[in-house]
């Protein structure tokens, strides 16, 4: 995946390679030798088609080798010269069109099946066309578009984030025992434009260039854990509270790493606004960041969360089940309701439905006799309006004589309940230990 040059992508002509002609009789062997590439496209005339088309226009469409060994289509997003190749030798930055923009990636010409090739659209003559259609087909055009995450955005708002963010600047880093291939774009600081690669310490967040820059900050840096309150532990996890006035550079460096695997349209800079609560698996070495969620310090809106962030090595674990539950359970010591700052990822949409549903469903297949929608909010610390879409996308739910009736049949509740998968890891309510914000001195 990574986007190390390869010299040999337009490779084909050397095992062409037709000797010169020695022998008299006939006046073409006569002739003075072919180029190579004269050679193959005088011979081959689908080669030729082929070569003519080299370099790939961006917006071209064409099926790719995906690591599946199978060929999927993609679109041409940007291209780049191979240092030291020939005129025609580029990567390739491709969308796989089946799939989210987290899997894009630098191509090399070998993973591309040329005969599928679909001719490069013009692209500000497509948008010309789009933005005269806009008013009737606007919505039908933001469908089609399918990018998880940003259905507040209008087409043209789309279009700007995506130009913006279309190539990911960084393709790996290191935090901690592990590297990880980053998902998205982030907008680092203009001397780190010329890295594929950066070195995170895994304590205080500071990022480098290079291997032995981390290493020699690691000597210094006598941080072992996140800075901030520790408010829960149970076992071997640890929940840190940081104020992002009173931390502002770990704040800051934590929503660059968190960018690079959220496809959100904007960062916060003005972190000042903002708690993080970052969740840590402890050993005897420190506690290793796992996840974090940040939420407003005062939201109007009553957002219990703004981003939320599993990082890779720990997804499948319950980790984030686990940080949704945490920010419901902060809400319910405020002594309010909550719900999550839109627009969702695609997976944090599903790990909220998931969650809404296994607490939903558990407290309707206990409960004896009717509940209505507000009581279950008073409950869970979940806002009505998300219970109520909730229940409707389960079918548990129907209007009748001017109200919301909720229908628990045990048989129904079970079914769904077995849908929704594990719960995840619980929080022991036992063990946080928190003052709300607004209770601080």
């Amino acid at each position: 995946m990574g986007p190390s040059a390869k010299s040999d992508t337009n490779g084909t002509a050397s095992s062409n390679r037709n000797p010169p002609a020695t022998n008299g009789g006939d006046a073409s062997l006569n002739q003075p030798p072919l180029a190579a590439n004269q050679a193959i496209t005088e011979s081959d005339p689908s080669k030729k088609r082929k070569m003519g088309m080299l370099p790939l226009e961006v917006g071209t469409r064409v099926l790719c080798r995906w690591r599946d060994g199978k060929l999927h289509p993609v679109k041409v997003i940007e291209r780049r010269r191979i240092h030291n190749g020939g005129p025609n030798d580029y990567e390739y930055y491709v969308h796989y069109t089946e799939f989210n923009r987290r899997l894009d990636e630098w191509t090399h010409l070998d993973q591309l099946d040329l005969d599928s090739v679909e001719c490069a659209v013009d692209e500000k003559v497509e948008d010309k066309v789009t933005s005269l259609k806009m008013t009737r087909h606007q919505k039908r055009k933001i469908d089609e578009t399918h990018v998880e995450g940003h259905e507040e955005l209008d087409a043209a708002s789309l279009r700007e984030h995506e130009e913006f963010t279309k190539v990911k600047n960084i393709a790996t880093i290191e935090l901690g025992k592990y590297e990880i291939e980053t998902w998205y774009f982030s907008p680092f600081p203009p001397e780190y434009n010329d890295c594929v690669k950066l070195f995170f310490c895994e304590f205080c967040l500071n990022f480098m260039k290079r291997k032995e820059q981390l290493q020699r900050h690691m000597r210094k840096c006598d941080l072992k854990h996140p800075p901030g309150d520790e408010i829960y532990r149970s076992g071997t996890l640890s929940m840190f509270e940081v104020d992002g006035k009173k931390n502002k550079v770990y704040a800051q460096n934590l929503c660059y790493l968190a960018k690079l695997f959220l496809d959100h349209k904007t960062l916060y800079y003005d972190v000042d606004l903002f708690l993080f609560y970052v969740l840590c698996e402890c050993d005897d070495r420190g506690c290793h960041m796992v996840g974090y969620f940040s939420k407003e310090k005062h939201s109007e809106e009553a957002y219990n969360l703004a981003c939320i962030l599993t990082l890779p090595p720990y997804q499948r674990k319950g980790y984030g089940k686990f940080l949704i539950a945490f920010s419901y359970e902060l809400s319910k010591k405020e002594g309010k309701v909550g719900t999550p700052e839109r627009p969702l990822s695609d997976l944090g949409l599903l790990s909220y439905r998931g969650y809404w549903t296994r607490v939903l469903l558990d407290i309707l297949k206990k409960h004896k006799g009717n509940i209505s929608i507000k009581e279950l909010s008073d409950m869970t610390a979940i806002k009505a309006e998300d219970i109520l879409s909730t229940l409707q996308s389960l079918e548990l739910i129907q209007y009748r004589k001017g109200q919301h009736v909720i229908c628990a049949d045990p048989k129904v509740l079970d079914r769904h309940l077995k849908a929704a998968g594990r719960g995840g890891l619980d929080v022991d309510v036992s063990k946080l230990i928190w003052t709300p914000y607004k209770d601080q001195s």
